[in-house]
């Protein structure tokens, strides 16, 4: 099943001195369950392409179908829900909010999606669990490591079973045995939950990890490659 179809998508950036095409007639389909890099250099257009399909961003043209419905004509306030809905964000710099523990931040989407509060409480204290975060619910962001702050803010992403994850550059700031947990609990929670996965890296540790690697170059897919079933 597809989860993402996209057709003739184009992104330009307008400044005073050029135009910018950052994503030029990209066509591509994310199915259910995959666990996607996305790869190229700076400026190849691995954010902005992320950025449209997350809804952060307009794109000039084309369409992205998320379950039929194209979001590239939704208003502002049919894109935040369906944000809110649908999408779990992992960004590069953890994106946590300082004065919240693992917990609250964790369970912040939930009570914006209105959930009732016993289950709100329960999937909080399973997925923090589940990220090995279960001793540090009540540890604020300053009181925990980068790796673990990026554990939070994935079981955020996660807590809510979103259709998919958009994780840009999740371990740009981490070393190499944070990201080597991070990518495995990461591809566990793919298997297990069957929420699809899509990153932007630069990290050679994390194409490693991809069962699916697109190469994007000057906005444009040079390669789509399938590396594991």
């Amino acid at each position: 099943m597809n989860v993402i179809e996209i057709k003739d998508l184009v992104k330009i950036y307008t400044n005073s001195a050029a135009q910018v095409t950052a994503v030029d007639h990209i066509d591509l389909t994310i199915e259910d369950g995959e666990f996607t890099a996305i790869v190229g250099p700076s400026g190849s257009g691995k954010t902005t392409l992320l950025n449209l399909i997350g809804g952060l961003d307009k794109a000039n043209q084309g369409s992205i179908l998320v379950e039929n419905s194209d979001i590239t004509r939704m208003s502002a306030k049919e894109l935040i829900e369906y944000r809110l809905h649908n999408i779990g964000f992992v960004f590069q710099s953890y994106n946590l909010i300082p004065v919240l523990t693992a917990y609250e931040n964790v369970s912040f989407i939930m009570e914006l999606q209105r959930a009732p509060k016993p289950a709100i409480e329960r999937r909080t204290k399973e997925i923090l669990t589940e990220v090995g975060l279960g001793d540090r619910m009540n540890s604020r962001p300053n009181q925990l490591s980068g790796g673990q702050q990026q554990r939070v803010a994935v079981a955020r992403a996660m807590a809510s079973k979103p259709k998919f994850i958009i994780a840009d550059e999740p371990t740009a700031n981490l070393d190499s045995k944070s990201t080597e947990k991070l990518l495995e609990m990461m591809e566990t929670l793919n298997q297990r939950e069957q929420v699809t996965f899509l990153f932007s890296t630069h990290d050679q540790r994390v194409m490693n990890k991809a069962h699916r690697i697109i190469v994007l170059e000057d906005g444009k897919i040079v390669s789509d490659t399938k590396t594991k079933p």
